[in-house]
């Protein structure tokens, strides 16, 4: 195996970005207008880890982290989203919000905490996510970095 570095996703990566999202239940409806919003690894050509950070007025929305289930257990998770939050971070975001179905307790140990859903900025409800994507029941989580 030859895992590479966090790298943003280019246009010819969509349909393997949609099939890692797919096959791990995650939207892939508006991945093509997201174009650029998203990172991976790859083992030599093959996109075994992804995540999204959409802007939002100000604030991001982290969306989709995924692994291949052949590549968990290796911090892959860990290395996306913190690669990601510290784009965020470094583009002076106070905030970095999310949604998830499954994860909250692994996004709790890297630092989010649970927010109110009608409490995010209009930005962020206007995202597709939020406005369509995910389920109401989702868990609405945010990392605030005035503190951290």
């Amino acid at each position: 195996m030859s895992i590479g570095p966090v790298v943003r996703l280019q246009a010819s990566h969509l349909g393997q970005l949609e099939e890692l999202l797919d096959a791990n239940a995650l939207p892939t409806e508006d991945c093509a207008e997201q174009d650029g919003n998203f990172y991976g690894i790859f083992d030599l050509d093959q996109l075994v880890a992804a995540g999204g950070l959409e802007p939002a007025d100000g604030y991001f929305l982290l969306r989709s982290v995924v692994v291949a289930p052949a590549y968990r257990g290796r911090g892959l998770a860990r290395d996306i989203t913190e690669f990601l939050l510290e784009r965020a971070r470094s583009a002076g975001c106070p905030r970095v919000y999310l949604l998830t179905e499954t994860a909250a307790d692994y996004f709790a140990g890297l630092g989010f905490e649970p927010v109110a859903r009608d409490s995010v900025p209009a930005a962020i409800a206007r995202t597709r996510q939020f406005a369509s994507l995910c389920p109401d029941g989702s868990h609405c989580m945010a990392i605030d970095f005035v503190h951290h």
